[in-house]
């Protein structure tokens, strides 16, 4: 590349003999560049074929040298970013008593969302975004930075991790972007991020473009009384990432995407230097459970943890492990309470949410590399599917699943209830008749012990039409849902 002296120097050299330039062996069309106006760099990249060859080649090393990697690594992705419009239904709650007065019982409105997102397979139209980017959305619109414009369906979402698959139908070719791997990135590298902060505000579907560096990885940001779910293992940047760029992709230098831009934290609600993406290896992951089962498969190891004891300065060692439930993978690999895990999988562990971060990204039949403190080898945890998967479903009402309580199923939901029936799926009409919800533990039906599922099916025959109550475990705690039974 010319170096900014060296083409300084050339430039002044052909500004002083621009006469000399005009009447040599230079041709007619170097003549006319010169008798014109001054030959310089700017003119030179206007008309090329007019310019001297010594000023054409200055011209075309101030070309190149614009043509950074981030330039590059931008215009390799950008076509396959998508800004998604979202149209939703949110319920109008009254904000003063005199509001209520003129508010109709359940009133809505419907609103509009943005955020961004980006092809993964072009063959069958599938987009990567954000869960919170489409959640509740009743249609979703994608649009290319080239002015098409799709109607979407969604394919599955994951809000755990806060990714989202969404597809569009076209009979033209789709722009595919090129994906990286999270893994090994270096803190301090170049990235990129893309996406529409402002959507149709800026009058075009072109993707905006902000730069920064890798500042850190495997970050966990832990929710305040505004946001809702912990974010784990979160790639940190500087790359300003503002409202809309949700879902968009965290790119490399060399064009690939490492990330899927989620959040940004601040306390002005705009950025401050402090964004993070989701890493695209777990994100695939999730993407994949999402296209081919149509949710994300959870892996079961059976056993729970708590903080270790802290030093003076506040510092910790490894996990402890609080309960192995019976017959769980735990259990089977000798695994048991009291235990300190210093690493899962080469990665060291000094909280909770790093063991949590873990399993986000193994399946059942992974196995788990388990670093123990006193034992030399690492212990080998095969993971498996969540016991509530495999139980036997008993239905209920024709509108209600569910399943007995059994020690692995109380471990795996963290379940203070011995024994009962647990609420696998209860439709919305079931939920506005008797109150239950999925999650909720039955154990009590006017007074009588609720042991199973069979139990609640058979009591819930037998009823007489009147005044019911249940008594129900829900988030920790127990409640009573009294509602009037009419048959049929």
């Amino acid at each position: 590349m010319t170096s900014f002296r060296n083409l300084r120097s050339s430039v002044t050299a052909l500004a002083l003999v621009s006469g000399i330039a005009g009447c040599e062996a230079g041709g007619p069309g170097e003549a006319a560049f010169a008798a014109d106006s001054p030959p310089t760099v700017a003119l030179a990249q206007e008309r090329p074929e007019q310019a001297p060859a010594a000023l054409r080649d200055a011209a075309t090393g101030i070309d190149d040298s614009r043509r950074t990697a981030i330039v590059q690594a931008s215009a390799r992705v950008a076509p396959a970013v998508v800004t998604i419009n979202t149209v939703r239904t949110q319920r109008v709650r009254p904000s003063s008593m005199w509001e209520s007065f003129f508010l109709p019982p359940n009133a809505a409105r419907r609103v509009s969302g943005l955020g961004s997102g980006f092809v993964i397979d072009a063959a069958e139209g599938l987009i990567l975004t954000n869960d919170h980017v489409v959640e509740g959305a009743e249609r979703l619109l994608a649009t290319f930075p080239d002015g098409r414009a799709f109607e979407a369906s969604v394919v599955g979402t994951d809000p755990v991790t806060d990714v989202a698959v969404i597809r569009v139908e076209s009979d033209e070719p789709l722009p595919e972007a090129p994906l990286g791997t999270s893994e090994e990135l270096f803190i301090g590298e170049w990235v990129v991020a893309i996406g529409n902060p402002f959507g149709y505000l800026l009058s075009n579907s072109e993707p905006s473009v902000t730069a920064g560096v890798v500042s850190a990885v495997g970050r966990h940001i832990v929710p305040t009384q505004q946001d809702e779910g912990f974010y784990l293992g979160m790639i940190q940047t500087d790359a300003s990432i503002n409202p809309g760029n949700s879902g968009g992709p965290l790119v490399n230098a060399l064009g690939q995407v490492i990330g899927v831009n989620s959040s940004i934290f601040s306390r002005s609600g705009g950025s401050e230097g402090l964004g993070f993406a989701i890493p695209i290896d777990r994100a695939l992951h999730v993407a994949s459970d999402l296209i081919d089962h149509g949710e994300v498969r959870r892996a079961w190891l059976g056993l729970e943890v708590e903080p270790a004891e802290a030093d003076d300065f506040g510092r910790t060692r490894g996990i402890l492990v609080s309960q192995v439930a019976g017959g769980s993978p735990a259990a089977a690999a000798g695994l048991v309470a009291g235990g300190r895990i210093m690493a899962a999988n080469g990665r060291r562990l000094a909280a909770p949410l790093d063991w949590e971060d873990v399993l986000l990204d193994i399946r059942p039949g992974s196995a788990l590399s388990v670093e123990i403190d006193g034992r030399s080898d690492p212990v080998r945890v095969v993971a498996g599917d969540l016991p509530s998967l495999n139980a036997e479903r008993v239905v209920v009402l024709d509108d209600l699943e569910m399943i007995t309580l059994d020690p692995q199923i109380r471990a795996e939901r963290g379940l203070a209830s011995e024994d009962g029936a647990l609420v696998i799926s209860a439709s919305p009409a079931i939920s506005s008749q008797i109150g239950l919800r999925d999650g909720d533990v039955l154990v009590q039906i006017n007074n009588v012990r609720v042991r199973s599922a069979e139990d609640a099916a058979r009591f819930f025959e037998q009823l007489r039409p009147g005044r019911v109550r249940l008594g129900v475990e829900r988030r920790g705690g127990y409640v009573f849902l009294d509602f009037v039974w009419r048959r049929g």
